[in-house]
């Protein structure tokens, strides 16, 4: 069976339509285009804002007109993420989609479910001309996946809802009233590399077979990060070798599953560094057999490498990744199990001349999403690394008391006879950013089952797609008067 062809196909034939194009955050030119092209075929008022949002008005249906409006907002970019073994050109080629069982998954690359299935059921209601819905605005936002910068940009005016549906959660049975904000930290130090030892063996350390997933919800699993354990490696040898490149992990919102090392060693130190190696390694195997079961180095011998870094430069980066914070930080006193605040060592680059660290701290409280920035920016500064702050957005504020949460509570028992999940995420939603634009909003956040967001291995539930979309369905034709 085709993609296309699966049920609801008001989902999965738009699906399949995003998904054939390119959409890497930052590089939303074409899909926005689709969108704008998308909106002025069914004939509906179209309009993108400066930095590119795209936002798509439809009146309300026959006896609809005086409920309140409706915001559907869901993001245009998804996490370009591929395995190493995967031949795969982000830029030019379309996700490659495959059906197992009740999950759509993709050919060794991220699969676009977060945020394009919330993308594609908006799609269905605009272009339906038989669900009862209130008058809708449907904001498409860009470059949600690096720095939220489209929901950043919006001004306030553009948008002239009473109630927004964020379609971006990743569990059916939950409905989601507040997220994380976040910050990006990123230490840098210039270095000038020595020449290496005329009487050496260099080697390129392959660390990989990590599950990765997402910072934010994910990052309470205790999966491994590559950064780190790599580090745990090399400080096992940090006496015998000279690094001279090190490259892990690639975006601040994913949790690292890869880091390639090269360094050198001297001849007579060659044995003890394999061996030492080795032992590091089987160490961290048993401590992960049960969480990262598919972790595996390799180890090659290269020719000779020219530059290395000096002992200082070394020892002050292996010293910066080992002190440095990296999973949950701290639990919320309010929500439980919910983490308040944590911090991914998301990517550490060492080439020609720069050392570079970059890590993406969040909580649902500002206080301690500052005090784990703070931590980070004193340990980083303690080895000689300049500290930079940017990327910084609020969190959302839970609110028990909205309207439109009793609406959706009432309804989800109504229909699958049973209650919802009221909860807060440890993700960095885009409510709060636009709340903090719109402030009189009423926002709530829910959408289809996904499993393994901004990693390889994730995938879509086809019965929980079928869930949402009769859950969306219903909540439309039940929105409150004005």
């Amino acid at each position: 069976m085709n993609i296309e062809q699966l049920e609801p196909k008001s989902i999965w034939k738009n699906f399949s339509f995003i998904n054939a194009i390119p959409r890497a955050s930052k590089k939303e030119d074409k899909i926005v285009q689709f969108m704008i092209d998308f909106g002025k075929k069914l004939g509906l008022e179209t309009q993108t804002d400066a930095i590119g949002n795209v936002l798509i008005r439809k009146p309300a249906t026959p006896g609809m007109e005086n409920r309140k409006t409706v915001v559907l907002q869901s993001h245009l970019d998804m996490v370009h993420q591929k395995n190493n073994s995967t031949e795969f050109d982000f830029d030019k080629q379309g996700i490659e989609m495959y059906i197992d069982g009740d999950w759509v998954k993709a050919n060794g690359t991220t699969l676009g479910a977060d945020n394009g299935l919330g993308v594609a059921a908006i799609m269905g209601v605009l272009e339906s001309k038989e669900i009862e819905h209130p008058a809708l605005e449907a904001l498409f936002t860009i470059d949600e996946e690096t720095g939220m910068t489209g929901a950043k940009g919006l001004k306030g005016g553009f948008l002239k809802g009473d109630i927004l549906l964020n379609l971006d959660t990743e569990e059916d049975d939950e409905i989601d009233i507040g997220c994380a904000g976040g910050i990006d930290v990123t230490a840098t130090k210039t270095i000038k590399k020595v020449k290496n030892n005329s009487d050496s063996v260099s080697y390129e350390l392959t660390l990989g077979g990590l599950m990765g997933g997402h910072s934010g919800m994910d990052i309470h699993k205790g999966l491994g990060n590559a950064n780190k354990l790599m580090n745990e490696m090399l400080l096992t040898v940090e006496n015998f070798i000279q690094l001279s490149t090190l490259k892990g992990g690639s975006l601040r919102n994913a949790i690292p599953r890869e880091s390639v090392a090269v360094f050198s060693c001297k001849q007579k130190d060659k044995e003890i560094v394999i061996s030492t190696l080795e032992k590091s390694f089987a160490k961290l195997k048993n401590q992960f057999k049960k969480i990262d079961s598919k972790l595996n180095y390799t180890l090659k011998t290269l020719s000779s490498i020219e530059d290395v870094l000096t002992k200082e430069d070394q020892k002050q980066l292996f010293t910066s990744i080992k002190n440095a914070h990296n999973g949950v930080f701290k639990m919320s006193e309010f929500m439980d199990d919910l983490v308040e605040a944590s911090n991914n060592i998301a990517k550490v680059t060492v080439d020609n001349d720069q050392m570079t660290i970059e890590c993406l701290t969040r909580s649902s409280v500002e206080e301690s999403k500052m005090e784990v920035a703070n931590q980070l920016k004193s340990t980083f500064e303690d080895q000689g690394f300049k500290v930079n702050f940017s990327g910084d957005y609020p969190g959302w504020s839970p609110n028990p008391d909205s309207a439109i949460l009793s609406v959706l509570e009432n309804l989800y028992v109504e229909i699958f006879d049973r209650k919802p999940k009221v909860v807060a995420c440890h993700a960095g939603l885009e409510c709060g950013i636009l709340g903090s634009h719109y402030p009189e909003l009423d926002m709530i956040s829910f959408g289809p089952t996904i499993r393994g967001a901004h990693s390889p291995d994730e995938k879509a539930s086809i019965s929980s797609s079928q869930k949402f979309w009769k859950y969306l369905i219903s909540i439309l034709k039940n929105i409150p008067n004005k």
